[in-house]
């Protein structure tokens, strides 16, 4: 008798306690929310790159996850750009169509990118990926020494370093962009420290002070490296363990959450992609791609988040949309055009 009513109070303190983290979880994210409006400039920023568990039905859970990385980006000169860069209708705050591509063009022979966080282990690859596709790459970074001894091709003609710290105002992030980029790829994050409003410095006022930049300079392509889970409360998965752990870092995932939403009010050709965990290693299976809010477990390899956004730049059927992307060894092999036009626009 006297075990069972242990029994029976232990679970109804384990109840209560999930109720007040449910209770805290929601304040605070409302005064986070409150906190982001009139405050998109802040100072001292840092980069990183989502880290989290993944889902799909056939995944398993991976309880591994991997430090947040640091990004910047690049855009080019002297080419006329695609259609699928140019000016967008909207309808209801959002995007409504886009001008298709022309026939024919390939973009890896045209463009200059500009890449935020390009030291960051997903931006570096983005940057590599697009050199050796033929893109000349701007490649914003908070340290110049150490983007000189990070790259192996810091000599290539191709690739141009420049001071850029999204958290300085959208007024430098401009100057740093130029009017020689067609497009913008944002893989920056925070570093995990005390500081519990970092993500917001970072993957909110960062984000948005990239996007007034672009705006400012007249680049009308924006892709940002996002996370799966963003929306983890509204799925209903406010006790996803990648969920709480993330959110305990000054709500990392409602700071990406609120910079998702900017950027697809903005009136910018934009694709957003969230990927599942980051892998350090290869790729071990083939990309599968679903409608935003729909996986919370898997991974993938940081080689096929670039990848991604780098065939995103070119294809049509990415643009105004929000993606997310694991990794499975059983996934068919699918073209990105077919990936792409699979997710429908919402």
């Amino acid at each position: 008798m006297v075990m069972k009513s242990a029994m029976v109070i232990g679970l109804a303190t384990k109840q209560k306690a999930a109720r007040g983290l449910s209770r805290f979880l929601v304040v605070v994210t409302w005064q986070c929310e409150r906190f982001v409006v009139g405050n998109c400039g802040q100072d001292s920023g840092m980069a990183a790159s989502p880290l989290i568990f993944r889902n799909f039905p056939h995944a398993s859970l991976h309880s591994h996850l991997h430090p947040l990385n640091t990004y910047f980006t690049s855009r080019s000169t002297g080419f006329k750009s695609l259609s699928l860069l140019n000016s967008a209708n909207m309808d209801g705050g959002e995007i409504a169509e886009e001008v298709p591509n022309k026939d024919g063009e390939d973009l890896s022979l045209k463009k200059k990118i500009f890449v935020a966080g390009a030291t960051g282990s997903t931006g570096k690859r983005i940057v590599e990926q697009l050199l050796a596709k033929g893109f000349s790459v701007k490649a914003g970074v908070r340290d110049l020494d150490k983007a000189n001894t990070t790259f192996s091709q810091s000599n290539n003609p191709a690739l141009q370093f420049v001071k850029a710290d999204v958290t300085e105002g959208s007024d430098k992030l401009a100057a740093a962009i130029g009017d020689d980029s067609e497009a913008v790829i944002c893989a920056t994050g925070f570093r995990p420290g005390w500081d519990l409003f970092a993500p917001w410095k970072v993957d909110n006022f960062g984000t948005v002070n990239l996007v007034e930049a672009c705006r400012r300079v007249n680049v009308n392509r924006f892709i940002l490296i996002s996370s799966i889970l963003v929306n983890g409360a509204a799925m209903g998965q406010l006790f996803n363990p990648a969920y709480i752990f993330l959110n305990v870092f000054g709500l990392t995932l409602v700071a990406k959450l609120q910079a998702e939403q900017y950027i697809r009010k903005s009136g910018i050709n934009y694709t957003i992609i969230r990927p599942g965990g980051l892998r350090n290693e290869p790729p071990s299976g083939n990309v599968v791609m679903e409608p935003e809010d729909t996986l919370y477990q898997g991974t993938i390899s940081r080689d096929q988040v670039a990848e991604v956004a780098i065939e995103a730049l070119a294809c049509p059927e990415a643009s105004y949309k929000v993606v997310e992307i694991i990794s499975q060894p059983d996934a068919p092999k699918r073209s990105y055009q077919d990936l792409f036009g699979s997710v429908r626009q919402r």
